[in-house]
């Protein structure tokens, strides 16, 4: 086996040989852009499957044997002839799991079969990964049963130790597992596949404590009046599905990024049928992008999500400080915080199938922030991102008592809605030179400007304003969100500002670059893209971004919505007055002829 730089410098090679980017290695390989990327960089290495492709576009590249050796020297068949399966495409995965969803949809609504299908998909990404690790030990020590007995005596071997009543092949009935009795000898044997999974993940949590609450958030023998929430035929219908070969889920076969593609499909698709639940853990794909390629997260970084939901805007950050830098070896260190405790349990799952080290707590981030440091303080952050709940009600006396101080010292305490709370908490939780992204409701913006009244909202807005925390404010298209239509905007807040950018504010009028669909809109990779390329080259573009001094923002009583600094470009033609009358007065004349000639016909007729 060569040295851990075999593979960068061959990949490299392939790529200059054949002038490929790494997007289009990527491809030529079936494994997505990120995959590619820490590769290169060393963070990880390709499995046996994907080191045979490597091998063979290397000899098509004409790369020299010793440049690829650690492709070239590593044998491509599975131990004891288990078949590799295809890399499946992000589409028949996709399809897959919504097939499997649909099958048991009629049991249980949008918002409540998605507890037993992300556990399910959960448990056979555990199995799999739990195959290739024998495999690997058994590469190791010649003998897959020998392999087996090793990793009995030392769980430490693995990342997650199964029990065998907790491998796919048990659940599947592929592999028969024979039940022991009880303490009192009586049968342990379950019914049906419902209580087999139950008495599954409860075994996987005995000997995985880490995992508690995570895999093991429902019992899928539960009843109600008699009868069971989910068939156990529909439920062994879903256990086939995912044990079809083409999905197998191990590391060999779909990379963590490619397999957190289609885990985030399913919760989009989960989301467009539970509507206004859904948006507490769900941040639409593309806008988790575009606050990460515009916070530009480096290596090492500290990034903190305090309402993470599925820990989708975290695992956005990881993935594009990858993308940035491609050799880095050091990953952002990230923490969330989550209240809900099935939002928190499908972040565990989200995280860990991306294979991100990820510090996730529970609680209640405004009235029991979960990180603190050695004194008690606040814990502070270098990036921290959120997509809190929109406009939710705090109680004033809430946030007039808070021990840390987040609120009266940052503008005042508001009543009603909780937005600006939210920037006050994002403010006491960043540190001297940090940068923030947070979505909002879009009143949160503008409310109370304009008024000849005192108001509270306004007042926060006026005090961030006046110390120059607030660097832009990008408006998003209507509909992206699962919990609202509302367009929602992006609060960027930093405490130290380029020169360039000192007492001046971004407001970007993105709410036209989408793509229509059903039930949802949503923006595409380009659209993406030139709102990011906008904001980050900060000057004005007609139609799309002002820069504006702060001075103005102060006369316009503080009102941050785009719309009102910048109006899209009308497409339409304007013409002058005089041109369009003459127009009509054509088309009259053409009409009274018109009208002439009919009458003629008809009297001679």
């Amino acid at each position: 086996m060569a040295d851990e730089t075999g593979i960068p410098q061959t990949l490299r090679a392939i790529r200059s040989s054949m002038d490929l980017t790494q997007v289009q290695l990527a491809d030529r390989l079936g494994v997505s852009f990120a995959t590619v990327n820490r590769w290169e960089g060393g963070t990880s290495k390709p499995q046996r499957a994907a080191m045979a492709s490597i091998a063979a576009l290397a000899a098509e590249a004409g790369v020299e044997p010793d440049t690829a050796s650690e492709s070239t020297s590593v044998p491509v068949t599975r131990v004891r002839g288990r078949r590799s399966s295809a890399t499946p495409s992000t589409k028949s995965m996709e399809q897959m799991l919504w097939d499997a969803a649909c099958s048991i949809r009629g049991e249980k609504d949008a918002s409540k079969f998605k507890d037993y299908l992300l556990p399910l998909l959960f448990l056979k990404r555990l199995s799999d990964v739990f195959d290739d690790e024998i495999d690997r030990l058994a590469e190791e020590y010649g003998d897959r049963d020998i392999a087996l007995e090793i990793a009995e005596g030392d769980h430490s071997l693995l990342r997650f130790y199964l029990p065998p009543e907790a491998r796919w092949v048990a659940i599947s009935q592929r592999t028969p597992y024979a039940w022991p009795p009880d303490d009192r000898g009586r049968p342990t044997t379950p019914r049906d596949v419902g209580e087999h999974l139950t008495k599954a993940v409860r075994a996987v949590v005995r000997f995985n404590p880490s995992l508690s609450g995570v895999i093991d958030i429902v019992d899928f023998a539960a009843e109600r009046n008699g009868e069971r929430d989910i068939n156990p035929a529909k439920l062994r219908g879903v256990v086939e599905q995912f044990s079809d070969p083409r999905y197998r889920l191990g590391l060999a076969d779909v990379q963590p990024d490619f397999l957190g593609r289609a885990y985030e499909f399913l919760l989009r698709k989960f989301a467009e049928g539970s509507g206004q639940s859904a948006g507490e853990f769900f941040t639409p794909t593309e806008v988790g992008f575009l606050m990460a390629r515009i916070l530009r997260p480096r290596p090492g970084e500290t990034v903190h999500d305090y309402a993470s939901g599925s820990g989708g805007l975290l695992i956005k950050q990881q993935l594009v400080a990858r993308e940035l830098d491609p050799t880095g070896k050091v990953p952002l260190k990230m923490f969330g915080q989550e209240l809900q405790a099935e939002s928190y349990a499908v972040s565990r799952m989200n995280t860990i199938i991306h294979d991100m080290d990820v510090d996730l707590r529970r609680g209640d981030t405004i009235l029991n922030p979960k990180f603190r440091d050695k004194g008690g303080a606040l814990q502070r952050f270098d990036i921290v991102v959120a997509n809190p709940m929109w406009n939710q009600p705090l109680s004033p006396d809430v946030l007039t008592d808070d021990p840390f101080e987040r609120f009266g010292k940052a503008g005042g305490v508001t009543s009603g809605k909780g937005d600006w709370p939210w920037l006050q908490h994002t403010l006491g939780v960043m540190n001297d030179g940090a940068r923030a992204a947070v979505v909002l409701d879009p009143g949160a913006v503008s409310r109370g400007s304009g008024s000849k009244n005192e108001d509270k909202e306004r007042a926060i807005r006026r005090w961030f304003v006046d110390r120059d925390l607030i660097e832009g404010v990008i408006l998003l298209p209507e509909n992206l969100f699962y919990n609202t239509s509302a367009a929602g905007v992006i609060v960027f807040l930093s405490r130290r500002k380029p020169a360039a950018r000192k007492d001046k504010v971004l407001l970007l009028n993105a709410s036209k670059r989408f793509v229509k669909g059903k039930p949802k809109n949503h923006m595409s990779d380009d659209d993406v893209a030139g709102v990011v390329a906008t904001y980050l080259g900060g000057v004005d573009v007609e139609g799309e971004m002002a820069v504006v001094d702060r001075s103005e923002i102060v006369a316009a009583d503080y009102n941050l919505m785009p719309t009102l600094w910048v109006k899209h470009v009308d497409d339409r033609v304007h013409r002058e007055i005089e041109d369009i009358l003459a127009d009509i007065a054509i088309q009259r004349q053409l009409a009274i002829d018109a009208d002439r000639t009919l009458a003629q016909m008809l009297a001679r007729s």
